[in-house]
């Protein structure tokens, strides 16, 4: 492997700054291009219309990035060890930069799909260089991706507000041509990653009998990252008819803001009292915030509470996940469980906006909310026996 200057990564230890710089140019490409994804689960299910789909298309649409992902995750993992971070992040800008241009111009469900499949692909590859490069060297893993958690977090955090903003003034498909030129921003830090080949992605299945911690991912993602976001726009609508937009864009730019704020003290936390640790404590206290949510009807502030709790609570617990796989896992196969951690997060979060575009009409909230914050509680104590 060599480096973007052409020296064997090899040969070139970590520590001393060089790991650090590696996370932070990787996490600053993906802090640029993430916008393009976190904004349309904002403004397509609010403006669904616009984009010439129904909301259990929309639901669709959502969840078909994640699940490209993991059809696709071989195909980005030999990618990304052939060419190395670079390339593949370089890639994966122009790719974002594509589909949110599609968002923008091609109207109908087959146009934003494939737009969509690009983007999921595109992300699969910073993803993998972000987690890869933050836990490359073990010593100060879980601080590293506490850091690049935040500075990730960035990127979505502002362009939440500004395109609920300018979403209300010149509607949705202006938001995407500015975040289409905002993406390309990411292309100089793409530019300083490792040249040459990137670190081994695969080793062992894929999908095979998961761990508890597989299924801990898996429901996290449905939970968290599915279901909350997707039906978070949707309820702001059902409780703020006026204000939905800018309600449910504050709400999710709360979301990240939290990862920056409280993303490295999460890191920090796993650190000093252990990742698995604070892991299971963090879960539960989300599902319990998840579980208020379903309570509005019945508790009006329940609502915003929960929603609250969840964003605050999650912005500490983003950085544990890899440093827990990366630990339990041998070092040839470090990456390969960071790949495996991501596709059962990608397959429940790809699922979540599927169920809570077909579910939100028909089940009340309170069994919906409460079956799923009841399953993630269950697994996250599960872990305890891990």
């Amino acid at each position: 492997m060599s480096s973007a200057s052409g020296v064997p990564l090899a040969a070139l230890s970590p520590a001393g700054g060089q790991a650090d710089r590696w996370s932070r140019d990787a996490s600053f490409t993906l802090a640029f291009t993430l916008p393009t994804d976190t904004v349309l689960y904002l403004l397509l299910p609010l403006h669904a219309s616009a984009f010439g789909v129904g909301l259990a298309e929309a639901g669709v649409l959502l969840a078909a990035n994640r699940l490209v992902r993991i059809l696709g995750y071989g195909w980005v993992a030999r990618a990304y060890e052939t060419h190395g971070p670079r390339t593949a992040c370089i890639a994966a800008v122009f790719g974002s930069a594509a589909s949110s241009l599609a968002y923008a111009l091609l109207p109908g469900v087959w146009c934003l799909l494939l737009a969509r499949l690009t983007w999921g692909l595109s992300f699969a590859a910073m993803n993998i260089a972000t987690q890869a490069l933050a836990t490359a060297e073990p010593s100060g893993a879980a601080r590293r991706s506490g850091r690049s958690r935040a500075i990730i977090a960035s990127g979505p955090m502002a362009a939440l507000i500004m395109g609920a903003i300018l979403a209300e003034w010149a509607g949705p498909n202006v938001v995407f041509i500015v975040l289409a030129a905002a993406a390309l921003g990411g292309l100089p830090f793409a530019w300083r990653l490792p040249g040459g080949h990137g670190q081994k992605v695969r080793g062992g299945p894929r999908f095979g009998p998961p761990s508890r911690l597989d299924v801990w991912s898996f429901t996290q993602g449905m939970a968290l990252d599915g279901l909350f976001v997707m039906g978070l726009s949707v309820l702001a609508v059902a409780t703020l008819p006026k204000g939905a937009g800018l309600a449910a864009g504050g709400a999710l730019a709360l979301r990240y803001a939290s990862e920056i704020v409280f993303g490295p003290a999460g890191g920090a936390l796993g650190q000093r009292f252990g990742a698995g640790r604070m892991l299971i404590l963090l879960s539960v206290g989300s599902a319990l915030g998840l579980a208020a949510i379903g309570l509005h009807e019945v508790w009006t502030a329940g609502l915003w509470i929960g929603v609250l709790s969840v964003v605050l609570l999650r912005g500490l617990l983003q950085p544990l996940p890899a440093p827990v796989a990366a630990a339990a896992a041998k070092p040839e196969d470090r990456v390969a469980a960071l790949a495996r951690l991501a596709t059962w997060r990608d397959l429940g979060a790809g699922l979540g906006p599927l169920a809570a575009g077909v579910l939100l009409p028909l089940v009340p909230p309170p069994l919906l909310y409460g079956t799923a914050a009841a399953a993630l509680i269950a697994i996250s104590l599960a872990l305890w026996r891990r």
